[in-house]
C-alpha cells in the first residue's frame, strides 16, 4: 500500500468503521482474493494509511478492522482518502486499459499493408511481446496471428465479392503473390476464388431433407463432410437457407447412397447422447472453430453457461462473442450448442428452437433402453 498518512486529526474526525454487512463480507471476500471482476462496483479504503483502492490491487493486504468500503471513487474522496498510487482507482480500469490497447492493435491489424508482427503490435502498446500475446488472447478471445488472418479471410470475401476479377481482388486484398492468395482462400472459402466469386459455381454439394420426431432435418455434405443439419418445420425453409449459403452452388438432391448417413443423423437426433463419427466439414473462423471444438468435449447430459465455455477456451470475458459463435453453427446435434445455457440454467438462443433444445437435453439424460423403447413407441404409421 502507498506510504502511512501521519494526519491523526483528519483520521479521528472520521466515523468508526460500520459494523459488518452481508455486502461487506462479499467484498471483503473480493478484496481477499483481489478480485478483478469486483473492480469498478466499488472501492475500499484504509483508515491507516488514508488511501483508497480497487478490490483488486496487489498491495499487501490490510488489517480488516483498518477497511472500510465506498461503493464509488467519488464517496471515497469526500470521505478524506486519497487514490493508491500503485493500483490507481481513480483511473480506468486495468481491464478498460487492456481493451482499449487490443481494440488499438486490431485498428493496427486492419489498416496494415501486410500483417504486423507480435513485437511490432507490443511494441506500440508498450508491452513484451509475452504480456501482450497473452492480454491480446484474452480480450480478443483469439491470438493477435489468429485475428490478422481472419481479416484477411474476410477481405478475400469482400474483394472477390466486389472485384471484376479474381487478380483484382489478390491485390485490393494485399496479397503480394498468386500463390499465397489462393493458399489463404482456400482455407478462407472452402472453394476456388473464382468459384467463391461465382457464388459457388461449380462446387458441388449434395443434400436430402428426412422427417424426424423434431420435424424436419436437411442434410447437406461437400466431398469433405457434413456442412449442414439444419432442423425445421418445412422443407422448403430449409432448403431456402442452404441455397442462400450458395447461391450459384452445384446444390443436387443426394442419390440413394447417401440415405445411410442421412440415417445417422436422424439416429443421432433421435438419442443424442451417443457418440458418432460422421465426417464433419466445418466451416467458420479461428474464434467459432475455437467454441465448436469445445463443445463437442461437453459430456452428454450436461450444460454449461456462455461463460463457463468462455472460460474453457481461454477468454473469460467472451460470453457474448460465445453465444455468437453458438448461434452460428449451423452442424445441429453434431456440434451440441444445445448443452450450452443461461447462467442461471434458463434455455435459451437456439437457433432451432427453444421447444428442441429441451427435447434434446431430456434426451440425453434418459437411459438409452428408455430412449429406445420411447423410439418404438413412436413408430410413424
Amino acid at each position: 500500500m502507498c506510504s502511512a498518512r501521519n494526519d491523526s486529526a483528519t483520521r479521528s474526525r472520521r466515523p468508526p468503521v460500520p459494523r459488518e454487512s452481508a455486502t461487506d463480507e462479499r467484498r471483503w471476500a473480493a478484496v481477499v482474493a483481489r478480485d478483478a471482476s469486483a473492480d469498478g462496483t466499488f472501492v475500499y479504503s484504509v483508515d491507516s494509511t488514508g488511501v483508497y483502492c480497487r478490490p483488486s490491487c496487489p498491495s499487501r493486504q490490510a488489517r480488516r478492522d483498518r477497511v472500510r468500503f465506498h461503493d464509488s471513487v467519488a464517496d471515497a474522496v469526500t470521505a478524506g482518502f486519497r487514490p493508491c498510487k500503485r493500483c490507481r482507482p481513480d483511473d480506468a480500469s486495468l481491464g478498460a486499459r487492456h481493451a482499449r490497447l487490443v481494440a488499438d492493435a486490431c485498428r493496427q491489424i486492419e489498416t496494415a499493408e501486410d500483417p504486423p508482427t507480435l513485437a511490432e503490435l507490443a511494441a506500440t502498446a508498450g508491452l513484451s511481446p509475452h504480456h501482450f500475446h497473452r492480454v491480446f488472447k484474452q480480450i480478443a478471445g483469439v491470438t493477435a496471428k489468429a485475428y490478422a488472418s481472419a481479416h484477411r479471410q474476410r477481405r478475400i470475401r469482400d474483394t472477390l465479392a466486389r472485384a471484376r476479377s479474381v487478380t483484382e481482388a489478390l491485390h485490393d486484398a494485399g496479397f503480394g503473390s498468386a500463390s499465397r492468395f489462393y493458399a489463404d482462400s482456400g482455407a478462407a472459402l472452402g472453394m476456388t476464388p473464382t468459384q467463391y466469386r461465382d457464388g459457388g459455381r461449380g462446387a458441388s454439394m449434395r443434400y436430402a431433407v428426412a422427417d424426424c420426431s423434431l420435424g424436419t432435418v436437411l442434410v447437406a455434405a461437400s466431398a469433405k463432410g457434413l456442412t449442414a443439419i439444419l432442423l425445421g418445420d418445412e422443407a422448403s425453409a430449409l432448403l431456402a437457407d442452404l441455397a442462400a449459403r450458395f447461391p450459384a452452388a452445384d446444390l443436387a438432391a443426394a442419390s440413394r447412397d447417401f440415405d445411410a448417413i442421412v440415417a445417422e443423423v436422424v439416429a443421432l437426433i433421435e438419442t443424442p447422447k451417443q457418440t458418432h463419427d460422421l465426417p464433419l466439414d466445418i466451416r467458420g473462423t479461428a474464434f467459432q472453430a475455437r467454441v465448436w471444438q469445445a463443445m463437442r468435449h461437453i459430456p452428454p447430459g450436461a450444460t454449461v453457461s456462455y461463460a463457463e465455455l468462455a472460460r474453457a477456451i481461454g477468454a473469460p470475458g467472451s460470453a457474448r462473442a460465445v453465444a455468437r459463435a453458438c448461434a452460428g453453427n449451423s452442424l445441429a446435434v453434431a456440434v451440441p450448442c444445445h448443452r450450452v445455457v443461461r447462467g442461471d440454467g434458463g434455455l435459451c438462443g437456439y437457433r432451432w428452437g427453444v421447444q428442441r433444445k429441451r427435447t434434446l437435453l431430456e434426451r440425453e439424460s434418459e437411459p438409452v433402453s428408455e430412449r429406445r423403447k420411447a423410439g418404438r413407441r413412436r413408430k410413424p404409421d
